[in-house]
């Protein structure tokens, strides 16, 4: 039997899984967002002040658009909202576009870890939260974070805390002349002592926290914010060092007479380590600036590290005046090298002081 030829009308097209729209890269403009500060994270959920300062000022809850795919939001970050943005209980928002940011703190897990972790974003000033004791100072995590603030065109605080239990002499003679400013507190019968010299330094700014756990962080958030109520914990006895006590990033307004620009304090979980992955080797003694000072007299080419020859670093250490400013000065060379050869496996100096405010051990 002669089989019938198929006409037009026979054709049968299945259609696609996805639909027959074709695929576009084009993107909403959401032309109707409106500006947010994000101020918190917590499980997929943001915090964000919608008109922050001025008279629509509230808070939205949202979440992230599908079309940022991977990109981080974080507490700092100015978005572009859509969506309900009142505020009121049940209301939720989408964040659809990340501003354009003017500084980025960065950290990773070690200094071989690919996976950069972005802490917050659009803060001016690195606060390195340092206790004198109980747990002791670490200058090797203080070294690592002046170094995350310098790549990130921040400046860098020490704020040293519990100066009730140690001298923050040898501390501030370390870092001052480099150009970290130094603010101290210390506990006493009527609160913190030193709290308005700190007030006064970040007056004005938006000011990230960081620093190991037990480091009296949490405490100086809930001082300079009222209200707060950001967890505090103990230092335990055996190990030395602190429990988490902070579980994710927040930023809180402080509010300061006589100042008119907002003042913000960003606080973050207590961390064990700082990895600097992510910073360029040539750009770490930059982060040195007494080092960086010296080093310009080395040779064309010099490495700076512990088996270069004729480095003006081993030199400038040899010719200290005194017994104590040797000391100083070798312990800042030895954790520039320590931090040079962790990002690029060059040969790292034998230590061959022992630094006393860093007894706690480096990172």
């Amino acid at each position: 039997m002669a089989r019938r030829a198929l006409d037009e009308s026979d054709v049968r097209i299945r259609p696609g899984r996805r639909g027959t729209r074709p695929r576009t890269k084009t993107r909403p403009e959401h032309a109707d967002s409106e500006v947010g500060f994000v101020t918190g994270v917590d499980r997929g959920r943001y915090t964000v002040l919608v008109d922050a300062g001025g008279p629509g000022e509230r808070k939205a809850i949202a979440m992230k658009a599908r079309e940022l795919g991977r990109e981080r939001v974080v507490p700092g970050d100015r978005v572009d909202l859509v969506g309900d943005t009142s505020g009121i209980d049940g209301s939720l928002s989408r964040i659809v576009r990340i501003r354009e940011r003017t500084t980025v703190l960065r950290r990773t897990a070690d200094d071989s870890d690919p996976v950069e972790r972005v802490i917050v974003a659009n803060a001016d000033q690195l606060v390195i939260v340092t206790a004198l004791a109980d747990p002791e100072p670490r200058t090797r995590m203080i070294d690592r974070c002046v170094a995350a603030a310098y790549d990130a065109r921040m400046d860098a605080l020490l704020a040293l805390t519990k100066a009730d239990l140690a001298d923050p002499a040898e501390l501030v003679a370390m870092y001052e002349p480099i150009g970290v400013r130094v603010v101290i507190t210390s506990r006493g019968p009527d609160g913190i002592v030193g709290l308005d010299e700190l007030r006064a330094a970040i007056a004005g700014r938006t000011s990230v926290l960081v620093g190991h756990s037990g480091v009296g962080k949490s405490t100086l958030v809930n001082a300079l914010v009222p209200g707060a109520y950001r967890a505090t914990g103990v230092v335990n006895d055996t190990t030395g060092r602190g429990r988490h006590t902070s579980s994710s990033a927040v930023a809180l307004r402080v509010v300061l007479p006589d100042t008119a620009t907002p003042t913000w304090v960003i606080d973050t979980p207590g961390v064990r380590s700082f990895g600097l992955a992510h910073v360029d080797p040539q750009h770490l003694l930059g982060a040195f600036a007494d080092l960086a000072e010296v080093a310009d007299d080395c040779p064309r080419g010099c490495t700076h590290t512990a088996d270069a020859p004729d480095c003006v670093l081993d030199a400038w250490v040899a010719g200290a005046p005194d017994e104590q400013v040797r000391l100083a000065r070798a312990a800042r060379v030895e954790s520039f090298r320590r931090l040079f050869a962790s990002r690029t496996g060059a040969a790292e100096a034998e230590p061959t002081v022992s630094s006393a405010p860093d007894v706690g051990g480096g990172v």
